[in-house]
């Protein structure tokens, strides 16, 4: 884990599909830079010039024919680019980073689902992230049946991780929920079966109560 005593703060959106990562990812941004932050929205794959070069592989499906440990290695290059060019830089000059997946969805597409071996999952984090863990991971969550349907209805092409059954849904739902209980530390599990409003708000809370107060606090401890 980074430094507490920086500013920069690093904050993740995990979920399944439909469950409105991208709509609150941006709406958290706003709030924060209203609050005078610095904020720096990305995404993964992605999120980087070579990193998005690489999307574009993994989510047409040109590389699913390699099979979940290559896709893994694939998702592990592109964060790779994505930290050095984006993340890193922008923790650096105390900018806070909201991000759209990131090491929770290899865990749980390639190593839950995918069945790659978890030890070689840990041992690319290590590598590629280090002690830039995120400072909270937001995880929302969806019955998958609500959360297709939404993506049914954006009237966009779906990617090939969208395409898949009702059954890789509801294992990569039980996945994420696994995952948010095994790390309370960094893991919050958000309610997204609410409009969006409410869903913002259950957000907010949670990073008011896991790191803006944390920072108030300690700016109290320094005036005195």
């Amino acid at each position: 884990m980074r430094s507490m005593t920086t500013t920069g703060r690093f904050i993740t959106f995990e979920g399944g599909e439909g469950t409105g990562k991208s709509t609150q990812v941006r709406r958290l941004a706003e709030r924060l830079r209203l609050h005078g932050f610095e904020v720096v929205e990305t995404r993964e794959p992605g999120g980087s010039p070579g990193a998005e070069a690489i999307r574009h592989l993994l989510l047409t499906g040109v590389a699913k024919p390699l099979g979940a440990e290559a896709e893994a290695m694939l998702f592990a290059a592109a964060r790779d680019d994505h930290m050095t060019a984006t993340v890193r830089p922008a923790l650096s000059r105390g900018a806070w980073v909201i991000c759209d997946r990131f090491i929770d969805s290899t865990r749980v597409y390639q190593g839950a689902l995918g069945n790659v071996d978890p030890r070689l999952i840990r041992s690319l984090e290590r590598l590629v992230v280090g002690p830039d863990m995120p400072d909270l991971t937001l995880v929302l969550d969806l019955d998958p049946n609500i959360g297709l349907t939404r993506v049914s209805k954006r009237g966009e092409g779906t990617n090939r991780f969208e395409d898949e059954n009702l059954e890789y849904h509801k294992e990569l739902r039980a996945a994420y929920r696994d995952i948010a209980e095994r790390e309370p530390g960094r893991c919050v599990l958000i309610d997204a079966d609410a409009n969006e409003d409410v869903v913002a708000v259950r957000i907010w809370m949670a990073v008011s109560e896991r790191l803006l107060r944390p920072l108030r606090e300690k700016g109290e401890r320094a005036a005195e």
